[in-house]
Formats: structure tokens, C-alpha cells, sequence
């Protein structure tokens, strides 16, 4: 039954790409071609505005289209009360945790550190790892967040000095020197970190439920006993 249920959805999901067996108007391939295009950060006041993520409720004021991948989408109402370079900032920083927690989740089923024995799912080298060696990591990630912010960890203090979320002044490779290639890296960032939270979460789940690697369960699917 459930490999069934998962073929129809593969099926409906296919379905959407496929091409239409009936050509459009050709008002609607004039409409079609005059929609939005990707929004960047240097044209999202205008673009953004014209993008409501949830149209049955009103556009939160703080939500005003000038951040990458700004699409209105704060149904809980954070904006309204917490300083919104504080919420970016939490974004960005999780989204990137995220892109690494994703890679990692891949690698660990392929590599194995020297001196060190890999567990049945990389979920599970979590607890393979000495109580020490967790403690070292705790402590290292806690000072880069301290230095990295110069000490100022709160929404009041944080952004004093007139930085941008999210800009920590790493870019050794240069990649902010074109102010039009940087627009679209800040979009492609939010847009991957918020993929790679996802799936993260998902990939999570995914090794506790079924006691399986993420690739192995791709090429030899378990169903969950």
C-alpha cells in the first residue's frame, strides 16, 4: 500500500512538469511571459511587494520586499515584534548550520575518520563520539559565536556598529566584490539554507524511523517494521 501511495504521488508530482497536450492562448503565453522573474535583493522592494506567500492574510508592515527571499511569509507575526535583522541573522545562520548538517549526514555514510568507527546510521555517530570530544565541539562553536559577533549576542546590541545580517566578514574567495553577483548569492543563500532546513530535519527523522544511511535507503528501501 505504501509503495503504491508513493508511486501516484511520484506520478502527480511528474504530471506537473509534463507538457500540455492542448497549446495556451496565446493571451495567456503573453501573460505568462510578463510574470515575475527571480527576485534579487537589489530589486526586492518593488518585486517583493507583488509576492504575498500567504494570500488570505495581510502582508506583515515589517515585510517591506527590500531582503533576499523576502515573500511575505510570516504567518505567526515574529516581524511585528522582534527586530527583523535578528530574525534574519537567526535564518541565515541556521540555514548555513544546516547546508554543513546536510553534507555531513551524506559524507559520514561514505567516510570514516581514522581511530574511529562509524555507527549504523550517521545519526548514530553522534554517540560513537567520546563525551570529551562533544564537549570540545560545544565550546568551539560557542566561542566562534562569541568572537564572531564581538561579543554583542542580543537583538538591542548586536547590529550597533551598522552591520548587515548575516555579515560576518568572511568572503575570502571575493565573491562579494560584484554588487550584482552578490544580490544573487544573498537569494540563492536564504533559498538554499531554507531547502537545506528542511531536509536536514527530514533526513533526520528519516535515519531515526528507519535505522538506515540517506543513500542507502534510496538504493535499498526498508519499509518501517
Amino acid at each position: 500500500m505504501f509503495r503504491a501511495l508513493l508511486v501516484a504521488a511520484c506520478a502527480a508530482s511528474a504530471a506537473a512538469f509534463a507538457p500540455s497536450s492542448v497549446l495556451p492562448r496565446a493571451g495567456a503565453r503573453v501573460a505568462a511571459s510578463k510574470g515575475p522573474s527571480m527576485q534579487l535583493w537589489g530589486d526586492g522592494s518593488a518585486q517583493g511587494l507583488s509576492i504575498n506567500a500567504v494570500p488570505f492574510l495581510q502582508r506583515p508592515p515589517a515585510l517591506d520586499g527590500t531582503l533576499a527571499g523576502d515573500v511575505g511569509f510570516d504567518p505567526v507575526g515574529f516581524s511585528n515584534y522582534i527586530d527583523l535583522r535578528w530574525l534574519r541573522e537567526a535564518e541565515l545562520k541556521h540555514g548555513r548550520v544546516c547546508m554543513l548538517g546536510v553534507t555531513g549526514l551524506i559524507a559520514q555514510e561514505f567516510v570514516t575518520l581514522p581511530m574511529f568507527q562509524n555507527g549504523k546510521t550517521p545519526v548514530d555517530d553522534f554517540f560513537v563520539v567520546p563525551a570529551a570530544g562533544l564537549w570540545q565541539v560545544f565550546f568551539a562553536i560557542g566561542a566562534i559565536e562569541f568572537f564572531t559577533n564581538g561579543f554583542k549576542l542580543t537583538p538591542g546590541d548586536m547590529f550597533s556598529e551598522g552591520r548587515e545580517a548575516g555579515d560576518l566578514g568572511f568572503d575570502p574567495l571575493g565573491c562579494g566584490k560584484n554588487p550584482e553577483a552578490l544580490a544573487r548569492r544573498r537569494l540563492v543563500e536564504v533559498k538554499n539554507g531554507r531547502l537545506a532546513m528542511i531536509a536536514f530535519g527530514g533526513m533526520l527523522h528519516q535515519q531515526l524511523l528507519t535505522k538506515q544511511g540517506t543513500i542507502e535507503q534510496l538504493v535499498n528501501f526498508k519499509a518501517i517494521q
